[in-house]
């Protein structure tokens, strides 16, 4: 039997980067995972997308590690983490985030997720609340895109499947990852300063995309088959069900149907709410105010 285990390997600029070696389905994968600063703990959850990194949450990390101990994840299958070619679904992702923290936290967790990560960070806290101590939720989000355009999901699973194909579903996923592409997307939905889009960012953003078995997760992603919850209602009830302090931080920019789904959680008493400029892409674009936010709801939890 495999056994999770955890592993110091080097130290960068930005902290240790560690490999935890998970076990999933009589398989071992390594997932990666950054440490920087010292105090209670804070685990940061990076949104799932094409180009999703645990680099998107640098900023936020660098200014809480004053005071806190941070964690940057890289999920499975996207940043620096192994990108097996397995089946990418929300019962692997909410296995690997429950057993990733009972492997490394002795303590309850500040838990700061964002986009589709948000889903999966409440449904841990419900699960066991005992290693949750507070939820920080940036733009969330809990459709993937083509679940949002209205793709029907047999068309959906159809283009899911070709993608994950040897040749064809190369192509199409090479198509979605051409720097005109990626600056686009990114222009659309992820920034609102379109001058940050830089030759050098999205250059970094495409070399996210080119590792070996790249497409497998995203194209989960994309086609809806990562969406953690179904329905507005599911999301509002099950952040209803919670004990732990919750606060949501809503981008104004962000595409009119995300800003719906967003707005509806601000109707729930319980939950702190506060909205500040950005889109899809705020906790990296604009991280010293998200970050700012994020600390004063802290408040004394250092």
């Amino acid at each position: 039997m495999f056994m999770n285990t955890i592993q110091a390997s080097k130290i960068n600029t930005q902290g240790t980067i560690e490999q935890y070696n998970w076990p999933w389905e009589n398989e071992q994968f390594q997932v990666t995972y950054e440490t920087l600063g010292q105090g209670n703990p804070v685990l940061l959850l990076p949104a799932f997308s094409t180009v999703s990194s645990r680099t998107e949450m640098t900023g936020i990390a660098q200014l809480l590690a004053q005071h806190y101990q941070v964690y940057l994840l890289d999920w499975l299958g996207f940043g620096d983490s192994q990108r097996p070619a397995v089946d990418y679904n929300p019962q692997l992702y909410h296995q690997l985030l429950k057993d990733f923290v009972n492997a490394t936290f002795q303590k309850p967790v500040i838990i700061i997720a964002a986009g589709h990560s948000v889903g999966y960070a409440l449904d841990l806290a419900k699960i066991a609340p005992e290693t949750v101590s507070k939820l920080i939720l940036i733009a969330p989000t809990w459709r993937g895109p083509l679940r949002v355009m209205g793709v029907p999901k047999s068309i959906r699973n159809l283009l899911k499947n070709l993608v994950r194909t040897p040749i064809i579903g190369q192509f199409l996923y090479y198509l979605n990852t051409t720097p005109s592409f990626l600056k686009l997307m990114y222009r659309r939905h992820v920034y609102v300063d379109s001058t940050k889009l830089t030759d050098e960012f999205i250059t970094n953003k495409r070399n996210i995309t080119q590792q070996k078995g790249a497409r497998f997760a995203p194209v989960a992603f994309v086609t809806g088959n990562l969406d953690p919850i179904e329905t507005r209602e599911d999301v509002l009830s099950l952040i209803k069900s919670l004990s732990q302090p919750i606060l949501t931080i809503i981008a104004e920019q962000s595409p009119p149907y995300s800003k719906q789904e967003m707005e509806a959680i601000r109707e729930i008493d319980q939950v702190k709410t506060v909205s500040l400029p950005g889109t899809l892409g705020i906790y990296e674009e604009f991280s010293e105010l998200v970050t700012e936010k994020i600390k004063q709801f802290l408040g004394n939890s250092v």
